[in-house]
């Protein structure tokens, strides 16, 4: 929901902390001369004016859920030289086509539309000169996508790993792994999971994301175990320095 949340006046929506002030997690990826951009959720068009984000080469959809898919028509003026390829399961890209049907469909001659161009994935693939290796999460009943770009590893949304994805993790510069809160959940790692999930896979540094606001950055981020950080809006990291 992003924090603050809607009508709360708790001590993490009520914070004055920038760290505490979450839009929807998205991440823009610069990996040569390629602008990769994983998951474009409601707040993307609020992210895009503040990373100053000029170009878009790909976007990689981890699911179809609102959070993550919902700023796909803020690609409008991102898209005037050409479509933007798409990347994401086949059930995530057929539930794009439905909710963005207008942008599929000629029925609506000289409106601007996103101009998207959906390219399922269920093997490796290469944007540019940048090998790009999805692999399936468990999200509660659902089955989404991470993906593993070089040194990083990006999994959000995850409440398992499935044992055939576990070995694409190894020997990881960076993890971005989802921590909602330390109450358990039926369909995210709690905070104490995905800690003991960094120190199987062993990292050499680990980015929480997707944090409700049960978490004060402060009072939570002096918890944690070396190597192991609550991500924060315009976070910038450097993979494999």
């Amino acid at each position: 929901m992003g924090v603050p949340v809607i009508g709360c006046d708790c001590a993490v929506c009520s914070s004055t902390d920038p760290r505490n002030h979450r839009m929807r997690t998205s991440a823009l990826l610069q990996a040569g001369a390629e602008t990769i951009l994983i998951d474009a959720g409601p707040d993307f068009r609020a992210q895009a004016l503040v990373a100053h984000l000029r170009s878009i080469d790909a976007v990689l959809l981890t699911h179809s859920h609102f959070d993550h898919v919902a700023g796909l028509d803020d690609l409008r003026p991102l898209c005037y030289n050409g479509c933007v390829p798409i990347y994401g399961s086949t059930r995530t890209l057929a539930d794009v086509r439905e909710r963005f049907a207008y942008a599929f469909n000629e029925t609506s001659a000289g409106s601007t539309r996103p101009n998207l161009d959906l390219r399922p994935v269920d093997a490796p693939f290469a944007i540019g000169g940048t090998p790009i290796h999805p692999f399936d999460i468990e999200h509660g009943t659902w089955t989404i996508t991470g993906y593993r770009i070089g040194g990083l590893g990006y999994v959000t949304d995850a409440s398992a790993i499935p044992r055939e994805s576990w070995d694409l993790l190894g020997g990881l510069d960076v993890l971005v792994l989802n921590a909602l809160r330390y109450e358990p959940h039926p369909t995210h790692y709690t905070v104490d999971q995905a800690i003991e999930i960094v120190a199987a896979l062993r990292p050499r540094r680990a980015f929480f994301v997707h944090m409700t606001h049960a978490i004060d950055h402060a009072t939570a981020s002096a918890q944690l175990p070396p190597g192991v950080a609550f991500a924060y809006d315009g976070l910038e990291i450097t993979i494999g320095a």
